[in-house]
């Protein structure tokens, strides 16, 4: 039952009521898993691109980019603090001196410590002149020091070269240069937290300084954060409201997915998503920089051959009904009694993304599947571990690829007007995971991955991209990888 004081709490927030009951209901039903039908692999699902068709890709991207006249925006999830990062170095941290001693000597704390001069950081660590070893650890990671305990991973020295250490957002910026550049111009757009956006402004001032002056090219840095309508309402173990101690509804950020409205909001007709961590030093620039562009090729070539049959059928050209159909059979691997013009466009007429697939060498990352939806048609959707039936355990172990979050998004129609993103999100694709709050155990609701659930009926295309495109910074000690060191 909801009391006058929380529908006060819905109405500030942006929540409805109807929102809150749905979120209960789903609570006591759950989701239901993804109806999976096999792994996407290598000529059915992932298209592998050879030398000579990476390069015509690339042409066709650098070609509509210098004639289209179409906005291009590098979109990167960058809200939080990177906890997760140090999550060891807070267990050194936290253990009583006679346990850091013993720590000082085992992996990975050993290594951290005798390798301070190779993490970019390393430097201002040093300039706070730490009374033992183990203080480094403290002073990296305590607000007496640099604080990044506390602060956004995009904000942290990731990459040491000659005279210069830059931030993980930094290279972002290095980065769009490279492949999101249109005459001589450069979107970013970062989601962040309100209590870090000035540290962002801060930490990327030097490199946007940098560009403008040396390489002539403007660069525009926009910032959002993720909408507190998107708050989703924790729950007992019995499915009821959970309140805190002075009786007020719980919420919590409703994850990744709920960033497909910041998404919905960015003025742009091509969108490049890549997350904050995934970022190498710049000698690894040309191949990545290389591999975006081909996915962007790939969309952009499909893209123009959706929109000129829809075209046509706008003006009434019925010729077009049978380029729709084989081209649905074709790239959906759909096939559709009776086509008609309606049916066309109902299938057709949705954004597009392209998503670059890795090789599964053992990282953590979603999935690339065929799955059937709720109309009986099959598509293809990246799923994560939390969405399969462990009856389809067998199926993970198919997989070949995954998914490290490479994507690159047609987000206007062929008249250039914006989807409305919304309305493409699964709504059944979310998961429940078990929290606590002050010793108590609580039920969390995770919204529709922005990758998953959240462009489940976005017409979808998986091309295989190169590992060395993928180099995350999952932990602190993934900074003393090759890929993040000093060629």
């Amino acid at each position: 039952m909801l009391t006058d004081k929380d529908k006060a709490l819905l109405d500030k927030k942006g929540i409805s009521v109807d929102k809150v009951e749905y979120q209960l209901e789903q609570f006591k039903t759950g989701f239901p898993f993804a109806n999976i039908k096999r792994a996407a692999t290598i000529d059915d699902g992932i298209t592998a691109v050879d030398e000579a068709r990476a390069i015509t890709l690339s042409e066709i991207y650098e070609t509509s980019l210098a004639q289209d006249g179409k906005k291009v925006v590098k979109f990167i999830p960058a809200s939080g603090a990177a906890t997760r990062m140090f999550k060891q170095m807070f267990e050194f941290r936290n253990a009583d001196p006679e346990k850091q001693k013993e720590l000082e000597k085992v992996l990975p704390y050993a290594k951290f410590l005798n390798s301070t001069d190779k993490f970019a950081f390393g430097d201002a660590l040093d300039a706070l002149e730490p009374a033992k070893t183990a203080d480094k650890i403290r002073l990296m990671l305590d607000p007496e020091g640099l604080g990044y305990g506390q602060k956004p991973k995009g904000v942290i020295l990731f990459h040491h070269y000659k005279g210069v250490n830059l931030t993980a957002a930094e290279e972002h910026i290095m980065e769009g240069v490279y492949y999101a550049c249109v005459h001589n111009e450069v979107n970013l757009h970062f989601t962040v937290s309100p209590q870090h956006l000035e540290l962002f402004k801060e930490a990327l001032k030097p490199t946007v300084e940098f560009v403008e002056k040396h390489m002539d090219i403007r660069t525009n840095i926009s910032f959002s954060f993720q909408k507190s309508s998107t708050d989703t309402l924790a729950a007992t173990m019995d499915n009821e409201p959970f309140r805190d101690v002075e009786g007020n509804l719980v919420f919590r950020p409703g994850g990744h997915g709920a960033l497909i409205e910041n998404l919905a909001d960015i003025d742009a007709d091509y969108v490049f998503i890549k997350n904050i961590d995934n970022v190498a030093q710049q000698h690894l620039l040309p191949i990545t920089s290389k591999y975006k562009k081909v996915i962007a090729g790939f969309a952009i070539s499909r893209k123009k051959a959706i929109d000129d049959i829809l075209s046509r059928l706008d003006k009434g050209d019925l010729s077009a009904l049978k380029d729709a159909d084989e081209f649905i059979k074709r790239e959906l691997k759909l096939d559709i009694p009776n086509l008609d013009v309606k049916g066309a466009f109902e299938i057709l007429d949705r954004p597009l993304r392209v998503c670059g697939m890795v090789k599964n060498e053992g990282e953590p990352g979603g999935g690339p599947f065929w799955t059937m939806g709720a109309d009986g048609n099959v598509s293809l959707q990246i799923v994560e571990s939390a969405q399969i039936d462990p009856k389809d355990a067998d199926l993970m172990k198919q997989s070949t690829h995954f998914n490290p979050v490479d994507l690159f998004c047609c987000i206007t129609d062929r008249n250039g007007k914006r989807y409305n993103l919304r309305d493409f999100v699964d709504p059944n694709a979310g998961f429940i995971s078990y929290k606590s709050l002050n010793g108590q155990e609580l039920k969390a609701m995770e919204l529709p991955g922005l990758w998953n659930g959240a462009m489940a009926k976005w017409l979808t295309f998986f091309v295989e991209v190169p590992v060395e495109t993928f180099n995350p910074v999952k932990t602190v000690m993934d900074l003393l990888r090759p890929q993040h060191q000093p060629a």
